[in-house]
């Protein structure tokens, strides 16, 4: 089920769009006649913190293309909170307008050119966030005119994936919680759950994991998060304290940029470090595989901008024997961790249950890959457009 979003409403004096034609329009080819604009604001269901912020909205862009059979496609992405406007901005004011007119097949090339158009604000999270919200509406597009599910599309390696859920392990929750959360979890067949680390003190992680160790036992993994809490000698410090444990993997210990720390402690720490959902360039994870300074790649579409860039980081990654467990998106992610050979878990965040009809499939602890053509989401329309912000909502066309 796929409606266009419908018309766009008026907005504030200055957000609003000549009517820029693309450098080159393709001919003779179903072309993109019409792109959409919206932004949802979206609350979480429950608090959500960790050791350095408390996740209190999701601004959500939405992008719908149109082509000129009437095909249409959507993608999307999101922030924690800031930046939706400036992504908005981007959107209408400079990649939007160069997108339509162009053969949608050619998704490559146009991610590439939106790219080289924004050199001058990548690499950074407004500029991928935006570009995200177009290569998933293209890759849609796609898929719904071939008639194929997207895990299909991009790779098809298999149909389920196992789950394991970070909505109970925040960081403010107390331990009895975190134990209880836990258990369920396992009871329900998830492989995990992830609980968030950087207490003010070491000993406080240490006495929560224990707790959930000693519930779950020995066949249920553990992830731990520090949000980029730590420096490099309590990064440290903390591994070897919860060494113990049998983690499944420490994630992002460390500021994303600090690559020499990263390495330092990866070849210190006999536990997994993860980390992906704050880097933005395939380059970015290139360096980290290279110089041996991770062990998980989680590799976010919202974050690398986009399903394109998504699939080479992935790609990447197996050569060199690394699982790929993508932050957040599990709605969207389920379909491109079943697409590679070395997908291994999603992370089970509930995002878009208020805005989509059904939801994702899960069995006995495993997500199901979506059977209907196109990225795997059922947008329910009247939902998005009755929480759509109006001062963002655009039409753009030919």
């Amino acid at each position: 089920m796929q409606p266009g979003p419908g018309g766009a409403g008026p907005g504030r004096p200055g957000f609003d769009l000549g009517r820029a034609r693309p450098d080159t329009e393709e001919v003779g080819m179903a072309t993109i006649e019409r792109i959409e604009l919206r932004m949802v604001d979206l609350v979480p269901k429950v608090k959500r913190t960790d050791a350095i912020q408390s996740f209190v909205s999701q601004e959500t862009p939405i992008v719908t293309i149109t082509d000129s059979d009437g095909a249409s496609g959507t993608g999307y992405s999101y922030t924690i909170g800031t930046g939706g406007s400036s992504v908005m901005r981007l959107l209408v004011d400079h990649l939007a307008p160069r997108v339509v007119g162009r053969d949608a097949e050619r998704i490559e090339a146009i991610w590439h050119e939106l790219e080289f158009v924004t050199h001058a604000t990548t690499i950074g999270a407004i500029t991928a966030i935006a570009l995200a919200a177009i290569d998933t509406a293209l890759w849609d597009l796609r898929a719904r005119r071939q008639g194929l599910p997207l895990w299909k599309l991009a790779g098809g390696a298999r149909e389920k994936c196992p789950l394991y859920t970070t909505e109970g392990g925040w960081l403010h929750i107390e331990t009895e919680a975190l134990v209880e959360d836990a258990v369920a979890a396992k009871a329900k067949g998830f492989v995990g759950s992830k609980v968030k680390i950087g207490r003010p003190h070491g000993s406080e992680d240490l006495a929560r994991l224990s707790a959930v160790r000693k519930a779950v036992g020995e066949g249920y993994e553990i992830m731990t998060d520090a949000n980029q809490g730590f420096g490099l000698d309590e990064a440290i410090r903390r591994a070897e304290r919860l060494r113990d444990i049998d983690l499944a993997w420490i994630e992002e210990p460390l500021a994303a940029d600090d690559i020499d720390g990263h390495m330092r402690l990866n070849a210190r720490s006999s536990t997994p470090i993860a980390v992906g959902e704050s880097l933005y360039s395939i380059r970015h994870f290139r360096e980290y595989m290279q110089k041996g300074a991770c062990s998980v790649v989680q590799v976010d579409v919202g974050r690398i901008g986009g399903i394109t860039p998504w699939l080479k980081v992935a790609h990447a990654a197996e050569a060199f024997d690394m699982p790929v467990c993508p932050h957040f998106l599990m709605e969207l992610h389920v379909s491109l961790v079943c697409a590679v050979q070395n997908g291994k878990y999603v992370e089970y965040i509930p995002q878009l249950d208020d805005l989509t009809g059904r939801r994702m499939t899960i069995a006995d602890g495993y997500a199901h890959a979506p059977e209907d053509p196109g990225i795997g989401i059922d947008w329910d329309w009247d939902a998005v457009r009755g929480r759509s912000v109006e001062e963002f909502t655009r039409e753009i066309r030919r």
